[in-house]
């Protein structure tokens, strides 16, 4: 296999890999906000967190992957940072944002969304979509000799 290959491999495996980085960030967000606001445990964050952490991890290991996951991530976060209302119209077209915000439904059948927030913005408001995605473009920067056989 040679290098174009790999590259294409990487770029098709991190943006396949946005799709679940991003909801799961999302569900994390919104569980740990449920805990907070109960003033209960929220396992179910720290399991959503857990799993972008492992998918996160892998994408570090390749460079193409990291950066087809991580500039989107970023640039989503940093489009919440500096204008919410673009940033809410453009999570209100993504999938599932009339079903409720998640591609699975809540243990108890509600919606995760409140009313009239989209997927994506308590994960873009609070930052983290800025920082995973800063941390998979930074991953990418690893200089050659410090990668794995992925990226080589």
């Amino acid at each position: 296999m040679n290098h174009g290959t790999r590259q294409v491999m990487g770029a098709v495996a991190g943006l396949t890999a946005l799709i679940p980085v991003y909801y799961l960030t999302e569900a994390a967000a919104r569980a740990l906000r449920a805990g907070v606001a109960t003033f209960g445990p929220a396992p179910a964050g720290l399991a959503c967190l857990g799993a972008v952490a492992v998918i996160v991890t892998v994408l570090t290991a390749w460079p193409a992957a990291a950066l087809c996951c991580g500039v989107p991530l970023a640039s989503a976060g940093l489009l919440f940072a500096l204008d919410v209302d673009a940033a809410l119209g453009a999570a209100g077209r993504l999938p599932w944002a009339g079903a409720g915000g998640l591609p699975w439904s809540r243990p108890d059948g509600g919606p995760w969304a409140q009313p009239g927030e989209p997927p994506g913005t308590l994960a873009g408001v609070t930052g983290l979509y800025l920082l995973i995605g800063a941390l998979l473009v930074l991953s990418a920067l690893v200089p050659v000799r410090l990668r794995s056989i992925l990226g080589r």
